[in-house]
């Protein structure tokens, strides 16, 4: 992450040549013009012999051309060779300004033996140099040890660092995120050459998120150092007390050889002048070996406090401070037609554990499960936006959507807080129009009159003589009369009530039909989800227990969140193993459910895992 930083020399070379050696150069240039030699190239080790584990320089000199390039990586089996920078150097004689650029290695032997360094090919200009071939020669040292920490006697590097956890808050509730930062300092003269991308954070009792690093620039007590900062966060899952680290922080750094060793650099131009003298006699300049060094924090220990009891039916784990905010589309439809409610929870906590609101009254609502989708905004993910999509379908007419209410504890009142929506207003129209009653049949109208029969005349054969009775009497139909009517009432009325039960009858059955045709499908969607191997432990742990809840609640025709593992275990009257599994089970989805473990690169569930659980609701039978 900290690389070689050449150019760092480059620049400090320029300045700590300013006074003398632009002086020297304008006044050659005043007096006279620069000789155009050739370029030219040699190639010098430090010392032709040496010990493994002790290192020796490499100077390649390029004279009469400053943009030289270096040549390629040089590569030696046995032999670790690592580039050390280069410098720049200008020679007067008569006024005449020779300039040169070098390029300095270190060679550490990793064992004994006789080492040829190739000839290397280097571009100046448009000529092409070759150096000579140089041969080293590395024996055993029984002192070796001793020699080494010589080498490096001229620098501590762990007197330039620094190391420390950075805990916000010691005392915490069951399933609160809490941000954690390790940061590392090197003094900028420190030369790193590695150091990790991520590092481990011991202890137990907690789950952590996804640990992100960076690196910056900072001045600490008057000294500039390269930090580099390692976020993440935590959540505790159980109570008591928890220690987190110590840290501990592997690198790796360039350390200087031993004033002893030196043969290059020196001051090129042989002036009295202490600015230069005291530049090339840096350590930092000479060769320098890689060593391996540990950085470790101060542990730091947490109070964790249960949550309190008596939590609302709301409640489903989240730890934090939220804000919701709710509203539907689209708001004009007919009977059956989905409406997508959106609900958008807001704010800093353990999202992992922020599940989909609540509706406060859902007759008269078929309900599908919500989509969940978040965006963080910072570095590991306590900060954010969860966006959650219910489909709602109307059974009947409606004018207005369920309220929604979510429920969260917040660490800072320390009390449950229940967030509502308002109703939001909508127009269903269609469905089964009321039922009208039969209209009754209106009543004939009596027939006139008839006429007084005429008396019939005497004829001379046949004498009929009609006497007409004392009363008058009607001659309309009998189920037309009024009293027949009346008496016909009282079946009509038992028939309609009849029919009203059984209407409601067919209704209560048919929305417990629904009801039951829901929990299938959200039973047979988790169980398909159970299947797959994407998914985190808290998702994949509480998925299980729900499974095993609408499994038993469609055996017994049970509420399905009143059911836990006892209740699962009587229902399907489960040996004492499969008791104990299923126990175990529903611990383990406590158990995540208050973690809070995150989201953003959180390990998988083994397949091994799936397998036991998915067998495990498999056995569950009748």
């Amino acid at each position: 992450m900290i690389g070689n930083r050449s150019t760092m020399y480059r620049s400090s070379l320029k300045r700590s040549l300013a006074h003398t050696a632009i002086a020297s150069i304008a006044l050659a240039a005043l007096v006279g013009s620069a000789t155009a030699d050739q370029p030219s190239v040699t190639s010098v080790l430090t010392s032709s012999e040496t010990t493994v584990g002790q290192p020796v320089g490499l100077q390649i000199q390029v004279k009469g051309d400053r943009n030289a390039a270096p040549p390629s990586e040089i590569s030696v089996e046995g032999l670790e060779i690592q580039s050390t920078g280069q410098t720049q150097s200008f020679e007067m004689r008569n006024f005449d300004v020779t300039s040169s650029i070098t390029f300095n290695y270190t060679i550490l032997p990793q064992r004994a033996g006789k080492f040829t360094i190739p000839a290397l090919t280097l571009r100046a200009g448009s000529n092409s140099l070759r150096t000579p071939e140089l041969t080293l020669n590395v024996t055993n040292s029984p002192n070796q040890s001793s020699q080494s920490n010589r080498a490096g006697g001229t620098v501590d590097p762990k007197k330039n660092t620094f190391a420390e956890l950075i805990v916000p808050k010691t005392s915490a509730y069951v399933g609160e995120m809490i941000p954690i930062v390790v940061r590392v300092g090197f003094e900028i003269q420190t030369r790193v050459r590695e150091v990790p991308p991520e590092i481990d954070l011991p202890g137990q009792g907690f789950t952590k998120q996804k640990m992100r690093a960076s690196e910056t620039q900072q001045m600490i007590g008057g000294k500039t150092y390269q930090v580099v900062s390692y976020k993440t966060a935590i959540a505790a899952a159980r109570t008591g007390t928890i220690e987190i680290g110590p840290v501990e922080i592997p690198a790796v750094v360039m350390v200087p050889q031993s004033q002893r060793n030196r043969s290059f650099p020196q001051n090129p131009f042989g002036l009295n002048d202490p600015t230069l003298d005291n530049f090339f006699n840096d350590p930092w300049l000479t060769a320098s070996v890689p060593r391996q060094i540990k950085l470790t924090t101060e542990p730091v220990n947490i109070e964790v406090k249960a949550l309190p009891p008596n939590a609302p039916p709301t409640f489903g784990g989240a730890v934090g401070n939220f804000t919701m905010a709710a509203d539907a589309n689209p708001k004009s439809v007919q009977v059956g037609d989905p409406i997508t409610v959106t609900a958008k929870i807001s704010g800093r906590g353990n999202f992992d554990r922020v599940t989909g609101p609540a509706f406060d009254d859902e007759h008269g609502w078929h309900k599908y499960p919500p989509s969940a989708d978040f965006k963080q905004d910072d570095d590991v993910g306590i900060s954010g936006t969860k966006t959650f999509e219910t489909v709602l379908s109307p059974n009947e007419r409606k004018d207005k959507l369920p309220a929604q209410v979510f429920t969260y504890f917040d660490s800072l009142k320390e009390q449950y807080v229940t967030l509502r929506s308002d109703p939001i207003p909508v127009r269903v129209e269609g469905g089964t129009a009321p039922f009208a009653t039969a209209p009754r049949a209106a009543e004939m109208a009596p027939a006139p009159s008839a006429s007084p029969a005429a008396v019939p005349k005497k004829q001379d054969i046949l004498y009929q003589l009609t006497e007409l009775p004392s009363t008058p009497q009607s001659f309309t139909p009998f189920f037309v009369r009024r009293s027949f009517c009346l008496a016909q009432l009282f079946p009509l009325l038992v028939l309609l009530g009849y029919v009203g039960w059984k209407m409601r009858q067919a209704h209560l059955d048919n929305r417990e039909a629904r009801r039951r045709e829901a929990l299938q499908h959200e039973a047979t969607d988790l169980k398909r989800s159970l299947s797959r191997a994407d998914a985190s432990p808290q998702e994949y742990f509480s998925q299980a227990s729900r499974a095993i809840q609408l499994k038993t609640a469609l055996a017994k025709d049970l509420d399905p969140n009143t059911v836990d593992a006892e209740v699962a275990a009587s229902v399907f009257q489960a040996d004492e193993n499969t008791r104990v599994r299923l126990r175990h089970l529903f611990e383990k989805s406590d158990e995540v459910r208050y973690s809070g473990g995150g989201q953003n690169g959180i390990r998988l569930v083994p397949p091994e895992t799936r397998t036991e659980v998915l067998d495990l609701i498999d056995s569950l039978r009748r």
